[in-house]
C-alpha cells in the first residue's frame, strides 16, 4: 500500500463533504472519497465530480446521511449507491462490494468491508485512489505509480475486466485520450484486440456516450488511432472505415492556433463521409439526440465552401441555408489546408480566404426582408402555393441583390 497526501484540494475541505465523512465514519465504520476527484487533483485536471466510498450498507449510508442534515436519495442502490444532495454539491456514497456475477453488461454484486477487493473489481489503477477525510491517500493498486508514468492499465488481468463489462474496452481508449501518454498498456490493447466482438452487445447509448466523452478529450488523434488499429473504430463506428481519422490531427491542431472549443461533434463529422444516407443511419444506429442528427445531416446536405467561394454567394449561402453547417464546413476546410504538408504563398492565402470566410460565418446577421404575405395579397395575388412562390422568388432576387432592394422596388418586379 502507497500513501501520499492531498494538502490544499479546494474541494475536500467543503464544510458538506467534511461532514458526510465524519457522519458515514463513526462507530467502527469508514468512508473515503474515491476515483476520478483523487486522479485529477495529482495530474492537474479539473475536478466536477467527488464520490464517497464507504463500509456502512446502503440502508445505513442513508440513515447517517439524514442524521447528518442531508437529503438522502436511492439513486443506485441495488447496487450499493445513495446520492447525498448537500449545501456544497451532490455526492454519490457506495457502499464497498465485490462483483459476483457478471455478463459483460452488468454485475450483481455483494457488499462488504474490504477496501482491497472493492480497490481490485474497479477497472483502471489511476481509478481506484482513496482519499481520507484528512487528506492521506491510499493507494492499493499502485495508480500513484501509473499517475507518475501517465500510463493507463487495467488493474488486474485486463481480459478479467473487460469481460466484467465490455464497455471498458471504450472506456480504455476515453481515459488514455484524456490522461495517457506514449503507447497505450500492452495487455489492454491486446485484450481490447481480441474482444472487441463484445461491444455488439452494449446499448448504443452508452457507446455514445464514451465515444462523445473520447471526442471532447484536449486531443483524441493518438487514441482514435489505437481504436482503429485494433478494430475497435470500425466495430462501433463503421462509417469511418475506408475514410479515415487523418483529418482529426489537423482539426485539433487548428482549434489550439484559433481558439476553437473542443466540439465532439464537429470532430465526428471530420472521421465519417458527409454521406446524408450514411450519417442519417449512423444517427439512428447510435441513437443521436435530435439536434445532433440535424447538425450531421445539415452537414451532409450543405455545399462545400471554397477559398474561391466570393462575398456575396457565401452570404447568399448562409441566408437560406444552415449557418452551423456551413461553418462546420469551414472549420474543416480550414483545418485540412494548414495541415497539408508545405506552406506556399498561394496556401497561405487560400488559409487567409477560410478564416475571412469563417468570421463572415460567424458574425452574419441574416437582414429582414422588407416584404411579406400581406404585402403581397395587397398587390393582388391571392393566399396559396402561388402566393408563397412568388414571395421565395422575390428573397431569392433580393438576396442577389446583395440584400439591398427595399420594398418598392421588390414590389415593382412583380
Amino acid at each position: 500500500m502507497t500513501t501520499q497526501r492531498i494538502d490544499d484540494a479546494p474541494w475536500l475541505k467543503t464544510a458538506s463533504l467534511q461532514a458526510l465523512l465524519a457522519a458515514l465514519s463513526s462507530d467502527g465504520e469508514a468512508a473515503r472519497v474515491v476515483g476520478g476527484a483523487v486522479r485529477n487533483t495529482f495530474m492537474g485536471h479539473a475536478v466536477t465530480d467527488v464520490d464517497v466510498a464507504t463500509t456502512n450498507h446502503p440502508s445505513e449510508t442513508t440513515s447517517r446521511i439524514e442524521a447528518a442534515g442531508f437529503r438522502a436519495i436511492p439513486t443506485g442502490v441495488e447496487h450499493g449507491t445513495v446520492t447525498a444532495v448537500t449545501p456544497d454539491g451532490v455526492f454519490e456514497v457506495t457502499t464497498l462490494r465485490r462483483d459476483i456475477e457478471t455478463d459483460g453488461r452488468r454485475a450483481v454484486v455483494s457488499f462488504g468491508r474490504d477496501w482491497q477487493a472493492d480497490a481490485e473489481r474497479r477497472d483502471f489503477t489511476i481509478n481506484a485512489l482513496y482519499c481520507e477525510a484528512d487528506g492521506t491517500v491510499v493507494d492499493l493498486v499502485g495508480g500513484l505509480a501509473d499517475i507518475e508514468t501517465k500510463t493507463l492499465r487495467f488493474i488486474g488481468d485486463a481480459e478479467a475486466r473487460i469481460r466484467e463489462d465490455y464497455l471498458r474496452i471504450l472506456r480504455f481508449f476515453r481515459f488514455f485520450a484524456w490522461y495517457g501518454e506514449g503507447r497505450p498498456d500492452a495487455g489492454g490493447i491486446r485484450a481490447a484486440t481480441r474482444l472487441k466482438e463484445g461491444l455488439d452487445g452494449l446499448s448504443p447509448e452508452r457507446v455514445w456516450k464514451e465515444l462523445k466523452r473520447l471526442l471532447t478529450a484536449p486531443d483524441p488523434s493518438r487514441a482514435l488511432l489505437w481504436m482503429r488499429q485494433t478494430g475497435v473504430l470500425t466495430r462501433i463506428l463503421r462509417e469511418s472505415e475506408r475514410w479515415g481519422i487523418d483529418a482529426i490531427h489537423g482539426l485539433v491542431d487548428a482549434e489550439g492556433a484559433f481558439s476553437w472549443p473542443a466540439d465532439p461533434m464537429l470532430r465526428l463529422a471530420a472521421i465519417v463521409p458527409p454521406d446524408a444516407a450514411r450519417l442519417a443511419e449512423l444517427a439512428r444506429r447510435l441513437r443521436l439526440s435530435n439536434g445532433e442528427r440535424d447538425r450531421l445531416l445539415a452537414f451532409a446536405h450543405a455545399e462545400a465552401v471554397t477559398p474561391e467561394t466570393d462575398d456575396h454567394a457565401l452570404r447568399t449561402r448562409l441566408y437560406f441555408g444552415d449557418r452551423q453547417a456551413i461553418a462546420d464546413r469551414l472549420k474543416l476546410a480550414l483545418a485540412a489546408e494548414r495541415a497539408r504538408a508545405g506552406v506556399t504563398a498561394d496556401s497561405l492565402t487560400r488559409i487567409a480566404a477560410l478564416v475571412r470566410q469563417l468570421e463572415t460565418a460567424t458574425r452574419f446577421a441574416p437582414p429582414e426582408f422588407p416584404l411579406n404575405g400581406t404585402d403581397l395579397q395587397e398587390a393582388g395575388i391571392a393566399p396559396g402555393p402561388e402566393l408563397g412562390q412568388t414571395l421565395e422568388r422575390l428573397r431569392r432576387l433580393w438576396a442577389e441583390s446583395g440584400f439591398t432592394l427595399g420594398r418598392e422596388s421588390l414590389l415593382a418586379k412583380l
